[in-house]
């Protein structure tokens, strides 16, 4: 196996990086990569694997160099623009036109590169935001790294020689697979670092070292603003592969106790054994969190969202109406149950849109709806058409469908997903999966039959589309039909 203490520079690095950290070398400083980056080249270093990280979003901390002459070196790589003033952070955007010696096709390709001086941090007020931060480059690199999160976020690396500077344990760490605060001191003054260990430990699939596990329990959490709590989650639901495990440390960490007190409920809340051999309704939840991941990985980030967070909730009212009857444990109309601490939640992490989609509206219905697949499938000799256009005038059929079979299949045992093939392939053969049929007659259209505007023309319209979700309005000139027979009912 390769030296972990020294790296190839130009495996997996832009040229652009090295060329601005020679330029940096030149002007007096030195510019060291540091982050997500260097963490994962060095983790695939020490498996083995000499390729470079996925992603091309580069963080560079310059030393030995003020602020003013650093900004005159980054000009010459493309346009400069400050994100940080009192602490230095630049973002180098990518020229119009090749820059920095680099040929047309290098400059084409630039990753995105933040640059900053070492941070000197010192802790002014209470909660996550009381800090007054100063870039300061002559800060050493233990000063500079001390302040960092885990041990394996610590490491810097240097794109022209290649050699790693690891001065708190970082690649120990990576080899154990521990996750390990840098110093128990500086830790405890960012709130936040308890979620990041949350979500980092679900990413990596790594244990928490049990001292760190202690001081995030100790850490008030009041003070996270719903931005940036719902900021981990999301980070967590997205790039976790099992979504299960950060959910997992979340209950360790202290996090489900003080954050989301619904999903508390969950832990202990018990289930009938013929339908959940697993356990109580929070196993069930870990294990159909991780086959939600499975059932949404094709979809965009919103949706993915969307039914990650649906699966989450789609059990909340059970602790609400769980029962034992006649002998059995039952949770009789829980998907109606569930809407009201499912908004709650919704409520406190500040989920409404993503991208301009409705994550909030659809999370809500899909968990009023996630038994409708199997409810349809057993009356399916009396089930039309029209049920299933409605239901998707209140959500996506799609979703619903990879919701219901995460929830069939997170469990253990063997349990068929007979009814929401069933349930999918009607939905296609429809051609509902996204959103109800639009309307064929359009207020429009009665105008031009000669009835004046007013009440009438929205009364006969959504009448009229009724007919059509029933199937009994196939074109425009069958829906004209029954408006003349509607107006006439009326006349």
């Amino acid at each position: 196996m390769s030296d972990p203490s020294r790296f190839d520079p130009v495996a997996g690095l832009h040229p652009v990086i090295a060329r601005l950290a020679a330029a940096v070398r030149d002007a007096g400083g030195r510019a060291l990569l540091v982050g997500g980056w260097v963490r994962e080249a060095v983790r695939r270093r020490l498996a083995g694997d000499a390729g470079p990280p996925p992603g091309r979003e580069f963080d560079l901390e310059v030393y030995g160099l003020p602020a003013e002459p650093l900004t005159r070196v980054l000009a010459r790589f493309g346009s400069v623009k400050l994100v940080g003033e009192a602490f230095a952070v630049y973002k180098v955007v990518p020229p119009a036109s090749p820059a920095g010696g680099l040929s047309d096709e290098d400059a084409a390709a630039m990753p995105a590169i933040d640059v900053s001086l070492p941070r000197r941090e010192a802790k002014v007020g209470p909660g996550h935001r009381g800090f007054d931060v100063r870039g300061d480059p002559a800060l050493g690199f233990r000063d500079a790294t001390r302040r960092r999160d885990f041990t394996v976020n610590a490491m810097l690396l240097d794109p022209l020689t290649g050699e790693i500077i690891d001065l708190w344990g970082g690649t120990d760490d990576l080899k154990a697979g521990i996750l390990r605060a840098v110093d128990p001191a500086t830790f405890i003054e960012d709130s936040l670092r308890v979620l990041r260990a949350m979500q980092f430990a679900a990413r990596l699939e790594f244990e928490i070292d049990p001292q760190t596990v202690a001081l995030c329990r100790t850490i008030d959490l009041a003070d996270l603003p719903a931005e940036r709590v719902w900021g981990e989650f999301e980070k967590l639901f997205l790039l976790a592969a099992r979504p299960s495990l950060g959910l997992a440390w979340a209950e360790r960490l202290g996090i489900v106790d003080r954050l989301l007190p619904e999903v508390k409920t969950l832990i202990g809340c018990p289930q009938e054994p013929e339908w959940h051999p697993e356990g109580d309704v929070w196993t069930h939840t870990l294990l159909a969190l991780d086959r939600a991941r499975e059932e949404a990985a094709d979809l965009p980030p919103e949706r993915r969202l969307t039914v990650i967070l649906a699966v989450l909730c789609h059990d909340l009212g059970k602790p609400l109406t769980t029962a034992v009857i006649d002998g059995r444990i039952r949770s009789y109309e829980h998907e109606e149950a569930g809407i009201a601490p499912t908004r709650a939640l919704l409520d406190r992490l500040n989920v409404h849109t993503l991208r301009g989609y409705d994550v909030r509206r659809q999370v809500i219905e899909l968990v009023a709806h996630h038994l409708t697949p199997s409810h349809y499938h057993k009356n399916r000799d009396n089930v039309g058409d029209g049920a299933f256009r409605r239901l998707a005038a209140r959500l996506e059929p799609e979703l619903l469908y990879r919701v219901s079979r995460a929830d069939c299949l997170g469990r253990t045992g063997v349990f068929s997903t007979a009814a929401q093939e069933w349930f999918i392939e009607r939905v296609r053969a429809l051609s509902v999966e996204r959103r109800p049929p639009p309307p064929l007659l359009l207020g429009r259209h009665l105008l031009e039959m000669g009835l004046a505007p007013g009440p009438r023309v929205g009364r006969i319209t959504r009448a009229v589309y009724e007919l059509q979700l029933d199937g009994k309005v196939t074109d425009l000139e069958s829906a004209r039909r029954e408006a003349r027979r509607l107006l006439g009912e009326e006349a």
